[in-house]
Order: C-alpha cells, then structure tokens, then sequence
C-alpha cells in the first residue's frame, strides 16, 4: 500500500468517528463532536518511511515536525488564539487546549504563554482551567483589562468572557466570565450562570470584548449563525443586545474581531472581522473583514461583500490585538494578528501527533496595516512581525538570478524564510518550489500564473485527503511584469505574502523530512529572480 493509499484508509476510518454534513459551514456540528475520539494511531499514517523500522514498531518517529520558528502547543492539542493583552510590560496568549487530547478525552482549557517580542513565547501553564464548574470545559472568548474596576473586582484585574456549553444541547452556548487578581496568571469564575445566556439559537459563541472610551461603556460582539451581534455593558456583567451585522453565503460567522486603524493617509477605519468557510462559494475558508464605520452600536460597511485577509486553507479563528509600545502606547496605524494554522475540515490529520506528541500549530504573527488602493477602497495589508528580524542565525545570498524553466538552487532547508522579486518581459507563470524531493517529484509551488497567484501543496503530502483543496489562489493583474514574494517555509507549513501583502496564502503542508531541496521556474518565458535571500531562523 502506497504512503497516499494509507492516508486514504485512515481517513475513512476518521470519518466515521467525525462525521459531520459536508455543508461547509461550522455551525452544522458542535466543536464538542470534532474530540469524540483521539486521532492517536491515525496520524501515525502521515509519517514517511524514512522514519525507520523501529519507528514503525513503536508508532514514534525518530524525527521532529515540530515547527522550527512558529508557536506550537508544548504537547497535546491546541486550536483557537485568544486575542493576546498586554499586561506588565508583556503579551498575555491564551490559546484553547486540551491536556487530555492524546487519551481521546474531549474539553479546551485556556492555556497561557506570555512573550514580549510575539516570537519567542515562555510556556506559563492552564489559567482557566475545564470541568471546575458545571458548565465543563471553556471554549473561545477574549480577555480584557479592567483597569477603572467596572466589574468590581478591582482596578486592574483581567476579565474573561468566554463560550461554555455545559449539556452541548441546541441551544446551550452561552457567555461566561473568569476573573483575575494576578495579572493574568490564573482565573476565578464568577459564580455557575451566564452573564450572557442563550435566548434559545444553536450558534451563539466567541464573544469578544472591547472598551468604548468614548461612551464609558463595554462593546462585545458575539458570533450568531449569519449575524454578529452587538451588546453593550457598563460592568462586563449584564450585557444588552443593541444590533446586529449579518452576512450570509459564507457559512457560520466565528470568532468575531471589532477594531479601529489608521491608514497612512490618515483615514480612520473600523474593521469588522469573522472566520468564516466561504469553499461553497469558491472564496477562502479563513478571516473575512469589511472596513467601515462604528458608532458604539451598528456597524455599516463600506461594500457588502468581505474582502479576506488570507486565501490559503489554514488561517482560522485569527485575532487581532493591539501594538504596543515598550512604554506600554497603543500604535493606531498598525495591530498584530495570529491565526490558527488548522482547518476543521481535518483538523487531527497531522504528523507531529507521532514525532511529538502535539497536534496544534499557529501561523507566524503578522503586523497589518490598513491601505487606500488606486480606485479608493481600504484593505488590510499583512507582513511578518518585524521581531522576527532578531531571531536571524543563517542568511545565503543569492543575488539575481535567471531563470527559464526550471532551475535548482544550491540549498537545503526544511524551515527558512525566502525573498525575492522576479520580473519578466512575457512568460505564462513563475514560481518557486519550495521542499522538493531529491528526485524533484514532490514539492510545494508558489508564485503567479496568468491572472492569479498561488500556493500548491498537492505535490507533497497534505492534509487533505479529498485533493480538492490543494492549490489557494488570489487574484493578480496579468499586465503586470513584475510580483515580489516573502516565504516563510517551516516542517509543516508554508506562509506566502505577495507584494504589499494585501494577498497572502497560510496553508498546513506535511512534506517528507528528506525533502529539502529549492528551485526556481517559469512557463513559456524567462524572469529574472531579483535580490534572492533565503534566511534561517533559531528560535
């Protein structure tokens, strides 16, 4: 049986423990469902031979998936990124996590790890812990400093609000409040009720909280099926609902992110973003936002069809927090964003299950920005988090390089960054591809085709096993002669920013461990492959 054959095989059989209805959207299966067996033993599939006879006797590989420069669970399971804070001069991340994943038992804790740099992260333990209460285990919220003791548990004490679902019923989602009095560290809950509760509809979750200074009152928008909802508070307590922004032909709206930037040119925005599955359309199945405006109560966008923030396949439950300052100052023209890099679709599918002992990896953070484009219309502009730039222990130097066909570059790597700018006179496509196989059969490509560009990972293996999500594509102007590509290549992921970054493709990629090679090509034309570098990482 063939290493794909395999994969099939364990597919099905997950299937069976996971079935779902395939509608593409979230809301038409609990999260509870997705934990109702451990994927020890099925994963084990993923893993190429190469891992060795004894590996294959102990179900372990010899060899580490484990991200070289990306944020990784420390073991287990972890899937949705809590919206960091900042509190005593560091990020606070909370992540969901289950320290039962590997015995097949199901419940997210919050988990937390603190960094001051959104690179290097120093595991802190579980702060808000599942099963304490009777309302089980703790899904996705957001955190909030409640620095003028609105709540009443003191000035400066870190509030959560969170989705339990105590009887994982129709219609039992409902908010919850956690307390901290130690900066973050561990949370007490407030009482065994709801502080938002269900007024009897199946989706109704993530609630995530923010401050209107202007109005002296909380904001909270909540996922609703189509609908984001809006509710206003003046103790993080009772909560009213005010509006309501709704989206249909996009699946379920989750995680539900509300914030205000500043373009370059000085125009302010307010941003309204979801995780949303939008496959059944032929759009991403990542972080949809529209610009707009906030009064405090409705949400009126500038168009009504979302632009989105990535076009991969594994960008999900993104969150956006604010950029600080070491003095603790909030940056208005820039935030920072992470997301999951996972798809529900097949979420347990991966190798680090057997090589690590851990099933949870998140994209790089991003800094974003907002941009005013030629015909006048905002969009969000990503590029990797400048801190990355400390972390730097190996640069190669390529220079230009010319390029017809396809060209084999004198590098090896299973975790590195790579830049470049190609330009052309008349060609179809150019690219790069990138964790090629010895023999150059397998491999990952990126780069522009016609009027799109892409990332590919069906030449490797990859976590879908359908094959009908391989190649993500964003739209790209066929006039144009020139595209500059930023890489980030790490064991189990690639992460693609095109030009300004506006366009940007995150997928989950499991690439044999031999394979290691890089090359350059082009179709029906010549490029030149300016200012080529590739950049290593230790983290």
């Amino acid at each position: 049986m063939t290493f794909n054959e395999l994969g099939s095989t364990v597919l099905v059989h997950m299937s069976r423990r996971f079935r779902r209805e395939e509608r593409g959207v979230m809301g038409d299966f609990t999260r509870r469902a997705l934990f109702a067996g451990s994927a020890v033993g099925a994963v084990g599939a993923l893993l190429p031979a190469t891992a060795g006879p004894a590996a294959a006797r102990t179900g372990r590989s010899r060899a580490s998936y484990r991200a070289a420069y990306h944020f990784t669970a420390p073991d287990q399971w972890k899937n949705d990124p809590q919206r960091p804070v900042w509190i005593d001069g560091e990020y606070h991340y909370y992540y969901l996590y289950n320290a039962d994943y590997l015995s097949g038992a199901i419940g997210t804790a919050w988990r937390l790890a603190t960094s001051t740099d959104l690179v290097s992260f120093t595991d802190r333990g579980v702060a808000v812990p599942k099963d304490t209460t009777p309302g089980g285990d703790v899904w996705s919220g957001s955190a909030v400093v409640d620095t003028e003791n609105t709540a009443g548990f003191g000035a400066g004490a870190v509030v959560v609000l969170a989705t339990m679902s105590p009887h994982d019923g129709a219609s039992d989602q409902a908010q919850y409040l956690y307390y901290s009095t130690d900066g973050g560290r561990t949370f007490t809950p407030h009482g065994t009720d709801p502080v938002l509760p269900n007024p009897g509809v199946r989706d109704f979750r993530d609630p995530k909280v923010i401050r209107d200074e202007e109005r002296g009152r909380w904001v909270l928008a909540l996922a609703e099926n189509d609908k984001v909802g809006f509710y206003h508070s003046a103790d993080l307590r009772t909560w009213t609902y005010v509006s309501g922004f709704v989206k249909n032909g996009i699946g379920v709206l989750e995680c539900p992110d509300l914030f205000r930037i500043r373009a370059g040119d000085g125009t302010v925005k307010w941003v309204l973003g979801v995780s949303a599955n939008g496959k059944g359309a032929g759009l991403p199945n990542t972080y949809a936002y529209w610009t707009g405006s906030f009064d405090g109560t409705d949400f009126t966008a500038d168009a009504a069809e979302p632009q989105w923030l990535d076009y991969g396949w594994d960008w999900y439950g993104a969150v956006t927090f604010d950029k600080r300052g070491t003095d603790g100052s909030v940056d208005e023209g820039t935030r920072y964003a992470i997301g999951w890099l996972n798809n529900w679709d097949y979420a347990h599918f991966t190798p680090t299950i057997d090589s690590d002992g851990l099933n949870g990896t998140d994209s790089i953070v991003r800094e974003i920005s907002l941009r005013r484009a030629a015909d006048g219309t905002y969009h969000l502009a990503s590029r990797p988090v400048m801190a990355l730039d400390r972390y730097v222990s190996r640069t190669v130097r390529l220079g230009d390089l010319e390029v017809a066909g396809t060209r084999v570059l004198d590098y090896r790597g299973t975790a590195y960054e790579l830049t470049c700018e190609i330009a052309w006179e008349q060609l179809t496509g150019a690219g790069v591809q990138l964790r090629r196989s010895p023999d150059g059969v397998r491999h990952i490509d990126a780069g522009v085709y016609r009027d799109y560009a892409f990332l590919n990972r069906r030449g490797t293996v990859s976590p879908d096993q359908s094959g009908r999500f391989q190649e993500s594509r964003s739209p790209f102007d066929p006039a144009r002669r020139t595209v500059r590509l930023r890489i980030l290549v790490d064991r189990t992921s690639v992460e693609l920013f095109l030009d300004d970054g506006r366009y940007t493709h995150s997928s989950a990629t499991f690439p044999y461990l031999v394979d290691t090679g890089l090359a350059l090509f082009t179709l029906d034309g010549a490029a030149v492959f300016r200012n080529t570098v590739i950049r290593e990482f230790r983290v």
